[in-house]
């Protein structure tokens, strides 16, 4: 686990934030209740929790996806509250970066094209995207394949070219749900380690869903989302709990 320097503002921060849906029968429906997170740059945070506890819905409220009913959201120290959907929009774009179950690359582009996509919408210059997005696909072991399509890629290649494409414009913070959950588990193995690896070096604070409890174990904190509030679940995955079955049920 990293060392992480708390004196420091947190890169990405939610207090007391709270999210209801209306349910199909009309009853609402407390997804998020009170939820408090902050998490520094360098820093690995896990979030596991049963199907339809929330847990992607936490990823899209603090990742500016989604705004929360109540509560507050900050990224960099800025928040969102109050912020126009088009400057919510350029927040996500310059602070954020997004990796999904699926890839979602562009598949008529090249993976270096795909990764220099998301430098071009906020205005950096081409040879400068062009620089950064082979540096990262470096960093992902893609080095050979910088010209190559998704569809000529194997799919934990298009991982590894969306986790470059999430770093792309250096963002502060990067929410990743369920990454590796289509993938084999040799070929998922790879990708966490160049995930994980690439987290450090970009300094980014990173915030995982997953079901892989032998991957959110990795994580310098493990959380556990349920009746919509976070709680440290480290102790409970580590042997700790006191219910049959440990977290293993809960997930």
């Amino acid at each position: 686990m990293s060392s992480i320097d708390r004196s420091t503002a947190p890169a990405l921060a939610a207090h007391g934030v709270s999210k209801t849906y209306v349910g199909g029968d009309g009853t609402p429906i407390r997804v998020l209740d009170g939820v408090d997170l902050e998490v520094h740059a360098g820093e690995m945070v896990s979030v596991i929790g049963a199907s339809g506890s929330g847990k992607s819905t936490l990823l899209q409220v603090i990742g500016a996806l989604d705004r929360p009913d109540a509560g507050d959201v900050s990224i960099g120290g800025e928040r969102i509250a109050g912020l126009r959907d088009e400057a919510l929009a350029r927040l996500r774009g310059r602070r954020v970066g997004f990796v999904f179950q699926f890839h979602h690359l562009l598949r008529e582009f090249s993976a270096l094209e795909n990764v220099m996509m998301p430098q071009l919408i906020t205005g950096v210059a081409e040879r400068a995207a062009r620089d950064r997005a082979r540096e990262l696909l470096e960093l992902v072991g893609l080095a050979g394949r910088v010209e190559h399509k998704p569809a000529q890629l194997s799919g934990g290649e298009q991982q590894r070219v969306a986790v470059a494409r999430a770093l792309a414009n250096r963002p502060l913070a990067l929410l990743a749900d369920e990454p590796s959950g289509n993938l084999d588990p040799d070929t998922s193995e790879r990708l966490h380690e160049h995930l994980f690896r690439v987290c450090r070096e970009e300094r980014a604070a990173m915030v995982l869903v997953t079901h892989d409890l032998s991957l959110a174990a990795r994580a310098d904190r493990v959380m556990r989302l349920h009746g919509g509030q976070l709680v440290d679940a480290r102790a409970a995955l580590e042997g700790g709990a006191g219910e049959p079955g440990g977290l293993r049920d809960a997930v």
